[in-house]
């Protein structure tokens, strides 16, 4: 009976001894083998909290939220996340695998040097409908507008990816500070609001899929998903251009476990779990070692392999500092 107790005991304590790496990041966006043969080699265990918005995540930190180890902030909240010195600079000795990352996409972000950031996914917020219920769809974010799918259709609840949509389909920057242009953007998604069910960051995926919604405003990688598992719903990409977000990897200086969270980065840069993991959630991640080893149908997919034309028009969001606030009073308005 004794020699029963010593064991379990031992066995409870190596189990609480392990190491527990607390992630917070966006919904599906680690593949669970990833996950799994991370915490086989490092014989730990990984946690995964989510967020829908870049705010929600930066609200909650802001208000004091600790305990995690590595988090996934779109490129423009970087800088803000600085300031707040929220960030812990990144030990380059321990991220091997740093030379992977593609240098044209570093040379769009706003951390260059990689001091506090390494980029993880390149996506887009495009558009997707279902062909059994919509015809002559255009590739526009005009469709918004379109009255016959009034409560059927539903845009992003973020900021800066609605009012760029908006300013996208007029020809203006999504990063301008020009109020005049805001405010045709405020008008123009006014306009869209009537048609729309609701702003959502993760409904809209089982709203397209059951038919409820036809039209809706979505990340790229999630609605990859939903055309490999239904072939009803469809891509679109918007002939005006995407808004192009970077997503990327930082280290909070809350962080108590920041060796595994540092081992955790270096594995996702890893070519073949790189490869893994990008085909696996639907977004490219700016590897290029990692792109050699994916699928032809993977780089297949339109909202992977942009067409030039449309890239061109594209852009990544910007941080505006204090002119974030005319942004803000615009969305004030749409939300209200």
């Amino acid at each position: 009976m004794k020699l029963f107790t010593l064991l379990a005991l031992a066995l409870t304590l190596t189990a609480s001894a392990a190491e527990t790496l607390h992630i917070y990041t966006w919904a599906d966006y680690l593949s669970p083998e990833a996950i799994q043969s991370f915490e086989a080699k490092h014989d730990c265990r990984v946690v995964v909290d989510t967020f829908d918005s870049n705010e929600t995540m930066f609200a909650k930190l802001k208000a004091g939220a600790r305990g995690y180890d590595l988090i996934f902030p779109t490129s423009y909240m970087i800088p803000l996340m600085e300031a707040q010195g929220m960030l812990a600079a990144l030990d380059h000795a321990q991220l091997k695998n740093l030379a992977n990352i593609d240098p044209t996409i570093l040379a769009k972000v706003h951390d260059r040097s990689m001091r506090h950031s390494v980029p993880y996914t390149l996506a887009g917020a495009v558009m997707a409908y279902r062909k059994d219920k919509l015809s002559n769809v255009e590739p526009t974010w005009a469709q918004f507008a379109r009255p016959e799918i009034q409560g059927r259709m539903t845009l992003l609840d973020d900021m800066r990816e609605s009012i760029g949509a908006a300013l996208l389909f007029l020809g203006h920057s999504i990063n301008t500070r020009d109020e005049a242009q805001l405010a045709a953007a405020q008008e123009v998604l006014l306009g869209w609001k009537k048609n729309t069910a609701k702003f959502d960051n993760e409904a809209y995926k089982a709203g397209i899929d059951s038919g409820e919604f036809h039209l809706v405003h979505g990340y790229s990688g999630d609605l990859f998903q939903l055309t490999q598992e239904n072939p009803k719903v469809t891509l679109l990409i918007p002939r005006e251009g995407i808004i192009m977000g970077c997503d990327e990897m930082v280290i909070p200086r809350a962080s108590t476990h920041s060796a595994l969270a540092h081992a955790f980065i270096d594995h996702l840069l890893t070519p073949k779990v790189a490869a893994e993991n990008m085909e696996w959630m639907g977004y490219l991640c700016p590897n290029l070692p990692a792109q050699k080893l994916v699928s032809p149908e993977f780089l297949a997919n339109p909202a992977v392999t942009i067409p030039p034309e449309i890239l061109a028009k594209s852009e990544i969001i910007q941080d505006l500092g204090p002119d974030l606030a005319k942004y803000s009073r615009v969305w004030d308005v749409v939300k209200r």
